[in-house]
């Protein structure tokens, strides 16, 4: 699993940010492992600089193999609440998505069941 970081010229942290967004993502998305090719990562200060109460925020966008891509933003005071938040929302997304992907391939479903 590849695993990207952009940041627009307002977040600060650089080399070290990046690291532990790779960190971060790759153990919560350690499960999705073997179904993700790629991961991007996209933190941006709304208020380009100013201060205010919910200024940062975090898109993540999670590749399937086989799948039409997967996104998730948030965003909140801090630039690591954000990441957090959009990670648990792109956690619930993809075991859906990869759920629903299951179920096509032929596994019971409620659906079909009798």
């Amino acid at each position: 699993m590849q695993i990207q970081v952009h940041t627009n010229d307002h977040i600060q942290g650089g080399e070290s940010l990046v690291r532990w967004v790779q960190e971060e993502a790759t153990t919560r998305l350690a499960r999705f492992r073997e179904h993700v090719t790629r991961v991007e990562v996209f933190l941006s200060d709304v208020d380009g600089g100013k201060s205010g109460a919910v200024d940062k925020r975090c898109v993540i966008e999670a590749r399937p193999a086989g799948r039409q891509p997967v996104a998730a933003h948030a965003e909140a005071p801090k630039v690591a609440d954000a990441f957090a938040a959009a990670a648990d929302k792109l956690l619930r997304s993809l075991g859906d998505d990869i759920a629903r992907a299951k179920d096509r391939q032929g596994r019971e479903t409620i659906r079909t069941a009798e």
